[in-house]
Order: structure tokens, then C-alpha cells, then sequence
């Protein structure tokens, strides 16, 4: 084959080869319309920005550093519930004659007490100063009931115990503050848990399952989680939990999630797994929520808790955009500023509410008194305003009306005088029992003081309601006095 052939057949392919090429750009170009070039710097105006112009990533998290500075912080608290005994006989209404008489005729007196065993559990903390100031969860320090163990003792991670004094505890949040003797601990610096990004690494330490100091490694899940768990203590229940996919056990709760820089933005309080133990996530309660707290239960012994005066619309609860309002206290903060039902708050102060777990756990991270910048939307438009934070939760007129119906009875908040003379700090007073209601189903009588609502201390109406609204199952426990009488009476109620 002569040269000039040789080299014909050669340009024509390559001009065949260039045109097929081109031709199958040019088809995939307009076919596709997504087939871009990410070397051109030119981005489609919806996409999710993952570059922001800049390809390059950064080096590998380096963990050593937080989590040694953050282990001598954390502490192993231990509690001890020595053995007691306890009286088997259960409370009886006063209106039970047969009961009375069945007593009197078989001469059913004291019963044979029974013991109670002693009671061993233990769990983590973290040293928030050098003089020994210790955050930690209430159910780590909890007798189980409405009080706190007998004996709790700190141990440090040199091994040196103290035992440790409470400063206070709130139930709804799941805080408690404790106090050792001492100088020189150390101790870790707050961070600020609203700048936690998803996606966010940071490590859970802790003394988990009874092992000595352990630090694990996850990322931020999610934030604003409400798992529905404060509601078993606390009648007016905060959360709005940092979920993270660090590994989390018993042991671990009271102790700190930081970042990879060692700041603490979180205090480890659950689990959320079928078998009791780690199944993949956990939850931290967000250290800016933590802070207001801990500085009242210091400076006061309790929490002094700011209230914007809005309730919660049922029928949107679990929305994603925003915290929707049902209702406006009549004497609350939100009502002085012209807020409505139906209205939707979507910042405060510049910080984005999706939710209204949210909306609950930043407004509860201030003190009242405090002024604070609403955005919020009505009728699609978008306003911006500004509250002063009150301490009094407000009157809801619907929300009371409502728990009168459901419950089937006329009821009251008592008076100072009467809760003096009782030795109670409030209750709500049956005034009169509806027939056919849930309560005429039991044999409550007319003039029943109730002051906890399936273990949860209410001290009104407001509180009760809530922690009514709160439980998931189907029987509501209510406990109170009839004064004039001896002893605590219980009353379940089926609310099928």
C-alpha cells in the first residue's frame, strides 16, 4: 500500500473519531441539560452549593486533643439508696363505707411492712469550674421518686471521691447542679450549641456501663429533637435535643458532648433504642438551654422559667417550618404585642425556629424580663417584632375550657391559704364532678385537691393541662389530699 493511501485512511478516521466526539457532546448537552462541568465554576441556580467554588477538602478531624482535655473534666458519680421499709397499704376513698366495714370486721390494721432493697446506680458529670460546680442529668441523682438519693459521691478520673452536695435540679429539662469541696478541678468551657452545624463532628465522654472514662466519636443527626421522655418528671417538660450517632449507654448520661475544638455544647441525657442499650442514636440536651439553667439553679436553688404566653397548635405540632400558635395567653407577653392564632414564628433573635420544640427551648434559655426579636408570618407576609419575656405563663381560655370538658369536672386553682394549710406549694381543686365525665367514673368526691398528675407535680391548672397534653398512653394517675383528711388518695382515669 502506497504511502499517500496510508495516509489518507489515517485523516480520515481522526476527522471521524473529532466528529463523533463532537456530535455526542453537542446530544448529551441538550438531551440531558445536567451534564455540567464542575471545573467551569458555573453552577445550576438550585444546586445544593456542596463546592461554593472551592473543590478541595480539608485534612483528616483530629479527636486527641478534645478528648484529652475534656476526660479529667468529666466525673463518675455514683448514688446509693440504703434499704427501707414501706407501708403495702394502699390509700382508700374516704367515701368507701364497705371498705370501712370490711376493715372494722376482719380488723385490718397496719400491715406487715414491706423492705424496700438497697438501691445502687451510677452515671457521668462534667466540672463546669475550678471551684467545683458539676452539671449532670436530675434522673442520674433521682431516688426514683420526687427526691434525690441518699448518698451521691463523685469520683474524678485521678480516682479521688468527694461526696457531693445538690445545688438544685430541674425536672423538666433533666438538669441537676452539683457541688464538691475544692480548688484547682479542671474543667471544661461552654460553647455555643446554636452554631452546631449537621453533619458536625463531636464526641460523647462519659462512664458508660460501668467502665472507666470513655470517649466516643459520631456526628450531628439532627437538632430539635422532642422524643417525648421530661414528660415522666416534670410537668412542664423542655426538649429540643441535639441528636448525634455517638455511641451512648447507661452510664453515660450527665456527661459531655463537645466538639473537636473541646467546647461543651451538650449534656448526654438518652438513648433511643428498643433494647435499652446503644442502637444508633442518641440525644444531648444543647448547652445554651443548659447555661440559663444551671446560672438559676446557683444563683436561686430553682428555675426562674420566662414564658412568652402562646400555646402549641395541636394540628401542626410536628411541622417543619416554624412554631404555629394556637393560642395567645390573655396576660402574656406575646398578647401585648399583637400576636395571633395562626401566626407562625420562624426566628428569634436572627436564629431559625423550625419547630416548636425549638421555639420552647430557646425562649426557655432566657431569663425573664429579657427582650427579644421575633420574625414570624401571617397570611404568607413575613413581620418582625420584639417581646419583653414574662415570669408568669399567662390564662389560656380555651386551654382551660378545654381540660374542664375532658375531664368532666368544674375546677379551680386554691388559694394561697389553702395550699398553706395543707403544707402543699398548689394543686387544683375538684369543685364539682360532672356526671357521666371521666372523673365521675372513679370514686373521687367533690373537693379533691390534685397535686401531681401521674407523678408530675402541678401546682395549677395550666401546669396540669399540660402535663395532661404531655402523656402518651391512655390512664392518667392523679394524686391529691381532701383536706381535713390523712394520707395521699389516687385516682386513675381511662381516657379511652
Amino acid at each position: 500500500m502506497k504511502l499517500k493511501q496510508i495516509l489518507l485512511i489515517v485523516g480520515i478516521s481522526a476527522l471521524s473519531a473529532l466528529t463523533s466526539v463532537w456530535i455526542y457532546g453537542k446530544v448529551t448537552t441538550h438531551q440531558g441539560g445536567y451534564a455540567q462541568s464542575i471545573n467551569s465554576g458555573h453552577f445550576p441556580a438550585n444546586y445544593a452549593g456542596f463546592f461554593d467554588g472551592d473543590n478541595t477538602t480539608g485534612g483528616p478531624v483530629d479527636f486527641t486533643k478534645a478528648a484529652n482535655s475534656a476526660v479529667p473534666a468529666v466525673v463518675h458519680i455514683k448514688t446509693k439508696i440504703p434499704a427501707k421499709e414501706i407501708n403495702n397499704k394502699l390509700p382508700r376513698s374516704r367515701n368507701n363505707s364497705m371498705q370501712d366495714l370490711l376493715d372494722q370486721f376482719f380488723n385490718f390494721g397496719p400491715q406487715m411492712p414491706m423492705v424496700q432493697p438497697e438501691q445502687r446506680a451510677s452515671g457521668s458529670g462534667v466540672i463546669i469550674s475550678n471551684d467545683g460546680y458539676i452539671i449532670t442529668n436530675n434522673h442520674v441523682i433521682s431516688d426514683g421518686g420526687d427526691g434525690v438519693a441518699d448518698e451521691i459521691t463523685v469520683t474524678l478520673h485521678n480516682k479521688k471521691e468527694y461526696k457531693a452536695k445538690v445545688i438544685g435540679r430541674d425536672p423538666n429539662s433533666d438538669i441537676a447542679v452539683l457541688k464538691i469541696d475544692g480548688n484547682n478541678f479542671p474543667f471544661l468551657l461552654y460553647g455555643n450549641s446554636d452554631n452546631l452545624q449537621l453533619g458536625q463532628w463531636v464526641l460523647a465522654v462519659g462512664y458508660p456501663l460501668t467502665l472507666e472514662t470513655t470517649v466516643t466519636a459520631g456526628i450531628v443527626s439532627a437538632k430539635g429533637r422532642d422524643i417525648g421522655i421530661n414528660g415522666r418528671q416534670g410537668s412542664n417538660p423542655i426538649e429540643s435535643f441535639i441528636q448525634t450517632d455517638a455511641a451512648v449507654n447507661k452510664g453515660n448520661s450527665g456527661g459531655p458532648l463537645i466538639t473537636t475544638d473541646g467546647e461543651l455544647v451538650g449534656i448526654n441525657s438518652a438513648i433511643y433504642a428498643p433494647t435499652g442499650t446503644y442502637a444508633g442514636y442518641s440525644f444531648a440536651i444543647p448547652v445554651n438551654l443548659v447555661k440559663k439553667i444551671v446560672n438559676d439553679l446557683i444563683e436561686y436553688g430553682e428555675v426562674k422559667r420566662p414564658y412568652l404566653g402562646v400555646s402549641a397548635s395541636q394540628e401542626h405540632i410536628d411541622a417543619a417550618d416554624g412554631a404555629h400558635i394556637d393560642e395567645i395567653a390573655q396576660d402574656g407577653a406575646a398578647a401585648k404585642i399583637g400576636l395571633k392564632s395562626g401566626d407562625v414564628i420562624t426566628k428569634i433573635d436572627g436564629i431559625p425556629i423550625h419547630s416548636w420544640s425549638e421555639l420552647t427551648a430557646n425562649v426557655s434559655s432566657h431569663n425573664a424580663g429579657d427582650k427579644i426579636s421575633i420574625t414570624y408570618k401571617r397570611d404568607g407576609k413575613e413581620y418582625e417584632t420584639s417581646a419583653v419575656l414574662s415570669t408568669k405563663q399567662g390564662t389560656y381560655k380555651n386551654l382551660l375550657a378545654g381540660i374542664d370538658k375532658i375531664l368532666g369536672a368544674e375546677l379551680e386553682n386554691i388559694d394561697e391559704k389553702t395550699a398553706k394549710e395543707n403544707n402543699i406549694e398548689g394543686g387544683v381543686l375538684v369543685k364539682k364532678i360532672t356526671q357521666g365525665g371521666v372523673i365521675s367514673k372513679t370514686r373521687m368526691d367533690d373537693g379533691f385537691i390534685i397535686t401531681t398528675v401521674n407523678g408530675m407535680d402541678i401546682s395549677n391548672i395550666s401546669q396540669m393541662t399540660e402535663a395532661i397534653k404531655n402523656l402518651k398512653g391512655e390512664t392518667i394517675q392523679l394524686e391529691g389530699i381532701y383536706p381535713g383528711y390523712d394520707g395521699i388518695y389516687r385516682y386513675p382515669l381511662n381516657m379511652k
